[in-house]
């Protein structure tokens, strides 16, 4: 059995596509399809529920990217476990049959990661991101590619990705009090034991976002206190020299190529803004208690920490 994990808070414009599309999926097998709630306010669960899913529910205030997602891996059936966010759509049928092989076909692969490609009508800026950071080429990665890919070595995103159930349970699962990037702290661990981790550019989920400028400050000040919470994940595998500055030569010259030159003050602002948000983010311990939660994704996350 393969179980799919779907955390949920307010799905309702997302939940009854995905879940269609789930039952769509072929190649798979006997599958479980379970929905962990945040304690949305919409007809999230009574879509989940009409289309066959379990259902467990929390209080909004208990999420956390680590505790709740190890508690959904626990309660799961299945021997590997599949997770989706809510607004992540596969593209067509094999898209998850072909995430999984990998982890079917050779023992020490312990997790997979699919390729995100943008949603149809996503923004300059929202596509290029998931064009950049999710190639057209699959790959398996292990301890020995840090020397060569740095942190790049533990890239995975629980927006759409599959684990082995007993390798996850060999390192403590997800953890907990995780603000950020649960997922590459777990595939750091994995790859620690000597799994590898692979990444399968054929299995596709439309799953991209058209962040405001504030928007994209406050995703890249949670990016900064991870590295910050998370220290240790950079002193193992070490930092992704030049990421950032490749990355912002590859969006010029995007806005370069497709003469959208009318977007070049926003392209100057929004990484000026995620500059900001990171530097601020990698110090936050030396901010204001009260100011910290205004400048972050997620502000409940800090007070709950205090």
């Amino acid at each position: 059995m393969i179980s799919i994990v779907i955390p949920t808070r307010n799905a309702e414009p997302f939940l009854d596509t995905l879940l269609e599309r789930l039952h769509g999926q072929a190649g798979l097998g006997e599958m479980e399809v379970l929905v962990v709630d945040s304690d949305s306010g919409d007809a999230t669960r009574a879509i989940a529920v009409a289309h066959g899913a379990r259902v467990h529910r929390i209080a909004a205030a208990e999420f956390d990217h680590g505790a709740t997602r190890t508690m959904a891996v626990q309660m799961s059936r299945g021997k590997i476990v599949v997770f989706l966010t809510q607004d992540a759509l596969p593209v067509d049928e094999h898209s998850l049959a072909r995430l999984v092989r990998p982890l079917q076909e050779e023992e020490r692969v312990a997790a997979a990661c699919g390729r995100q490609v943008p949603r149809p009508g996503a923004s300059l800026f929202g596509a290029h991101l998931r064009e950049f950071n999710y190639g057209t080429t699959s790959d398996i990665r292990s301890w020995q590619d840090r020397h060569r890919l740095g942190l790049k070595t533990v890239f995975i995103s629980n927006s759409f990705a599959a684990y082995r159930k007993d390798a996850l349970s060999e390192v403590g699962f997800f953890g907990d009090r995780h603000l950020f990037a649960e997922d590459a702290c777990t595939v750091g661990r994995l790859l620690m034991r000597g799994y590898r981790v692979a990444y399968v550019a054929e299995a596709m989920v439309y799953h991209s976002h058209d962040y405001t400028l504030l928007q994209e400050f406050r995703r890249y000040f949670d990016v900064g206190a991870f590295h910050r919470q998370q220290s240790w994940l950079l002193r193992e595998f070490g930092a992704v020299q030049g990421e950032g500055g490749r990355y912002v030569r590859s969006e010029l010259r995007v806005i370069r190529d497709r003469g959208r030159w009318d977007l070049l003050p926003s392209f100057l602002l929004r990484n000026m803004a995620k500059f900001a948000g990171y530097k601020l983010g990698l110090h936050h311990h030396r901010l204001p208690e009260g100011l910290v939660p205004r400048l972050s994704m997620n502000p409940a996350w800090w007070k709950r920490e205090r």
